[in-house]
């Protein structure tokens, strides 16, 4: 029987195909388009998704989310029970993410709205882990995720060099050493410890270490300054994506560095320039991120806009 305080999902038939081409959401600003594969004949090529995310000549947002993969879609594991949601994320420039906080809020909104799960608490599968979800009202736009355990293992991240805890290292970026530490919460990370995070911070030395050899497969970047014992202020170099408003899984990286620093306590409010996330970090370094989503549109590409980009409607 349902828990009366739970909220309800509206009710619809998600096996119908979708009457939009797209839904846009945003999470403190780090906007994401869902497209459902539904909705066209053959799947999005790095091209497509490029031109979907220019600022200019498509939608514009910071990646396209494509989803839910239904059972005997070429992208969906097969092993993957029926009832669990399946999600790829691709960032702007086309390659593929293996997980994002923001993303994931957006598509657990829009599977509440569009009627792809029967009630909360669900899970969704990403290729960087499985989350579960709970939404925390009935209009979807406050959403908790269990985002999975982060560790600091040089060889999970990955990080070349010996086998070790990445933690308060030297790294030498362009001109400049910095200290960083290194996480992997699904997608890598590198915090850097900063005096002052600034935009213009993230973008000169973001890029220098998102590229950086010791990172194989590139890594997000954040420049972190801790306020107190339950807050810390960050400002987001996000791989494959450019500066960002606002990330999720940046801000649980940042949280457990903190904490694992001693620098922090859960709950950690983590601060970005698109607004605040809640992040509760466990012993075990499990983290429980909380926060936000804003709807913003669904509708239908132009013909013109299909035609160009080759993309037709199923």
């Amino acid at each position: 029987m349902r828990d009366p305080q739970r909220p309800s999902p509206p009710r619809a038939d998600p096996a119908a195909v979708p009457d939009h081409d797209y839904c846009k959401y945003h999470g403190l600003g780090n906007d994401y388009v869902v497209i459902d594969p539904t909705a066209f004949k053959a799947p999005l090529t790095g091209e497509q998704v490029r031109a979907i995310c220019d600022r200019h000549q498509g939608i514009g947002s910071d990646g396209v989310l494509l989803g839910p993969l239904r059972p005997g879609h070429p992208l969906r594991p097969a092993d993957l029970p029926a009832d669990v949601p399946a999600l790829r994320i691709f960032n702007p420039d086309g390659s593929e993410g293996e997980k994002s906080g923001n993303g994931l809020r957006i598509f657990a909104r829009y599977l509440w709205e569009h009627g792809h799960v029967a009630g909360t608490p669900f899970s969704i599968h990403t290729p960087g882990g499985q989350v579960r979800v709970r939404v925390l009202n009935a209009a979807g736009s406050r959403i908790a995720i269990e985002m999975g355990q982060v560790t600091f293992d040089s060889a999970r991240i990955p990080m070349t060099g010996a086998p070790r805890e990445v933690l308060r290292e030297t790294l030498r970026a362009g001109d400049e050493d910095v200290t960083i530490n290194a996480a992997n919460i699904g997608n890598p990370h590198c915090v850097v410890l900063a005096d002052e995070p600034t935009p213009a911070l993230a973008q000169r030395v973001g890029p220098l270490i998102e590229r950086h050899p010791s990172f194989p497969q590139r890594t997000n970047v954040q420049f972190l300054r801790v306020l107190d014992r339950h807050a810390i202020r960050i400002e987001i170099w996000e791989r494959g994506a450019g500066y960002t408003l606002a990330s999720g899984t940046s801000s649980c990286a940042c949280a457990a560095v903190a904490c694992r620093l001693g620098l922090c306590e859960s709950p950690v409010t983590v601060h970005m320039p698109g607004g605040a996330l809640e992040i509760r970090v466990a012993p075990d370094f499990q983290v429980e991120m909380e926060g936000d989503v804003s709807a913003i549109a669904c509708g239908r590409f132009a013909d013109e806009f299909l035609s160009a980009h080759g993309l037709e409607r199923a």
